[in-house]
């Protein structure tokens, strides 16, 4: 194939990735900028000049389904043989080819669930646990994981980044995580973070393993780098070694999964840590209308400066729309939720009416506890639907329970005395739901929220006739249930906005966009604040000519709830607010803490703090001091058969030979080390820093 030929479909900007094959190279793509065409288009046009061999490139993503694609489009292009994977699949590719030869022994299973050896731990600790609290045990388990948390640091790490379970208390966490952690270790089995941290720790460990994977894959490719976690960062560089061809695509206004332990300053703070990095901006629209992209640029520009918001850092784009005028963006506020989930409903028969595809429409929400009003809406009218992401309202396990009570609480004639909303919510309360919702995120949560929108129901029902029975009540729920019956083929998408990353449809629904949903009521810290409205940028850039944003006074009428903040100057007749996400907090700690002790600026990322001042500030530290803390650390870690990272960072090595403490109270004043890093490594550390 033509070299050049390749190039003649590209925009300018697009035609600069594809054409700058020496790296660092970071992409900053708006949402519908066409980034995988511009990398595949990169690597390919490497192949065909020449410059790239096709097995000597590693590109990596986040989902199957991404990394598919991008084979698809290679093998167009001519370009068969590149290795385009997931995280996992690669490192477990190299792991089963290398492991063996190290070790002497196969890799060790991949638990298929990790649910049983959890709740095992947990039965050992007689830590009472039910589904729910198994799942929130599973995802924080999963998060300290992936952002190299130990379990002894955990209670006080996941204080810094607020992470709260309605179900159980950090300290439980660590426990149950220490003892799930022996039990994996018992059976010789290894779980799915434990793919990446053992490929970091081959790497680490064996250079001739890391020299024979460096000079395999002489040239990377990450997209999604917005998504990406401080242990898949790690292995990036791993895998790089001392080279610079490393291209990273991402967009630093879709940080959407900090939750699950993504960190969008690796992407904004690239150019600072690669010298020489060549950054390009794809900033053309081809997915959206004018109007739409209007109204993502207007959600964004509340921010001000996006990504980690130290000197250098790169922002997100100002999307400018290539495709054709259409139509204007809806803006409706609704007196209760019913109303609004039937109006949403109406609006996508209009659109089916214009010739629009139900299968080219979607229904976008923050939390899945708010899909059975619009399930009800849509089945009420006919309009068939699907639940992507979660099992449907009526099909989940704290719903069929709930169903089941109240089927037996009829038989046995009723469930309390009063109304039938009252009745309803005996019988909840017997099942553990509470008036007030737990504190904290989590499955917990979730069900509580499940149960809370049945409780609604209820309500709904008894405001519209006062003497509507329990059997009614359960009578109407079992046929809200029994009427998920639409052929999923057809239909239109209801899915939470988490799971609509990467997807787009003609026609987007994007509701509950009111105070205590979009921002989440949990989310109150700025960082926090300014992911809610990403999720809010990200729903609305799904949408490819037709968007509706609605949201409702109050659950059930009489309310008084506002549209949310962030539609503030994005909706007609709207000025915009001084964004929450710009103002700073009080905080705890002292200003020295948070500001650059060289250029007296503020400090943002936890490297910077950390470290104490921004990491493209001169540092004052010892070259020979680091190199002496960082063999302390290699031994360490081959006594404990742990990654390097696993005993302390390199960040907080090189806040040890900057700042030179000389007792247990100044060690833990370096962010990092805690008083059982103390106990393990502080006299180690100390006489090392007083030797200088």
């Amino acid at each position: 194939m033509d070299p050049d030929s390749l190039l003649q479909a590209l925009d300018p900007e697009q035609r600069q990735v594809a054409t700058t094959l020496a790296g660092p190279v970071a992409v900053i793509a708006g949402a519908g900028t066409g980034k995988t065409r511009a990398i595949t288009h990169r690597i390919a046009y490497g192949v065909h000049t020449g410059v790239y061999q096709p097995t000597s490139v590693l590109a990596v993503t986040f989902t199957t389904r991404a990394a598919g694609e991008m084979r698809g489009r290679l093998q167009q292009l001519g370009v068969p043989g590149v290795q385009a994977r997931t995280f996992h699949s690669a490192a477990l590719r190299q792991l089963q080819y290398f492991w063996p030869r190290v070790h002497g022994s196969p890799l060790p299973a991949i638990l298929d669930n990790r649910m049983g050896l959890v709740a095992e731990a947990a039965g050992r600790l007689r830590v009472q646990v039910d589904t729910s609290v198994l799942r929130d045990l599973v995802g924080e388990i999963s998060w300290a994981k992936v952002s190299n948390v130990v379990p002894a640091d955990y209670p006080a790490i996941a204080d810094s980044f607020n992470r709260t379970l309605a179900s159980v208390t950090p300290e439980v966490v660590a426990r149950v995580f220490e003892g799930y952690e022996e039990a994996k270790r018992a059976r010789d089995r290894i779980d799915f973070e434990d793919i990446l941290l053992c490929a970091t720790a081959l790497l680490t460990d064996q250079t001739d393993v890391a020299d024979e994977i460096r000079r395999t894959y002489r040239h990377l490719v990450v997209d999604e780098y917005q998504d990406v976690s401080p242990l898949q960062e790690t292995l990036v560089n791993l895998w790089l070694g001392d080279r610079s061809d490393l291209c990273v695509v991402g967009d630093p206004a879709q940080t959407i999964h900090s939750f699950a332990g993504a960190r969008a300053d690796y992407l904004t703070g690239f150019a600072r840590r690669h010298r020489d990095t060549t950054v390009i901006r794809l900033v053309r629209d081809y997915r959206s209308t004018p109007q739409v992209v209007d109204v993502a640029n207007r959600i964004m520009r509340a921010t001000g400066r996006e990504g980690s918001g130290s000197a250098g850092a790169m922002t997100a784009v100002t999307l400018q729309a290539q495709r054709p005028s259409g139509p204007a963006p809806e803006f409706v506020e609704a007196p209760d939720e019913a109303t609004e989930a039937a109006r949403v409903a109406d609006w996508l028969a209009a659109r089916r009416a214009d010739g629009v595809d139900y299968r080219e429409m979607a229904v976008l929400f923050r939390i899945n506890a708010q899909s059975p009003a619009f399930e009800q809406a849509l089945a009420d009218r006919d309009i068939p639907y699907l639940v992507r992401g979660a099992e449907r309202f009526y099909e989940r396990p704290e719903v069929r329970q709930a169903l089941g009570a109240l089927t037996a609480a009829t038989k046995a004639g009723g469930g309390g005395d009063g109304s039938a909303a009252a009745e309803v919510r005996a019988v909840l309360t017997g099942l553990g739901w509470t008036t007030e919702p737990p504190t904290g995120g989590g499955q917990r949560r979730e069900r509580w929220e499940s149960l809370a929108a049945l409780a609604s129901v209820a309500d709904d029902l008894v405001a519209q006739d006062e003497f509507t029975t329990l059997d009614a009540v359960v009578a109407e729920l079992q046929r809200r249930a029994d009427a998920q019956h639409a052929p999923v083929a057809q239909g239109v998408t209801l899915a939470t906005i988490h799971s609509a990353k990467g997807l787009e449809w003609d026609a987007v629904a994007v509701v509950g966009v009111h105070e205590g949903t979009l921002p989440f009521i949990l989310a109150t810290k700025p960082h926090e604040l300014a992911e809610e409205r990403r999720l809010l940028y990200v729903a609305v850039t799904r949408a490819r000519e037709h968007l509706h944003v609605s949201w409702s006074r109050s659950r059930s009428g009489g309310g008084n709830r506002r549209a949310s903040r962030f539609l503030d100057g994005v909706r007609p007749d709207t000025a915009p607010s001084a964004p929450a996400v710009g103002r700073e907090p009080r905080r705890r700690r002292s200003a020295q803490a948070a500001r650059c002790r060289v250029c007296g600026n503020s400090l943002t990322s936890g490297v910077e703090r950390k470290l104490g001042r921004h990491e493209d500030c001169p540092s004052t530290f010892d070259e020979d001091l680091l190199a002496e803390l960082k063999d302390w650390r290699t031994d360490r870690a081959k006594e404990q058969k742990l990654p390097a990272y696993c005993i302390v960072t390199d960040a907080t090595l090189q806040a040890l030979a900057e700042q030179l403490p000389t007792d247990e109270q100044g060690l833990l004043g370096i962010s990092g080390i805690g008083r059982v890093k103390i106990e393990k490594y502080g006299a180690d550390l100390l006489e090392i820093l007083r030797r200088e």
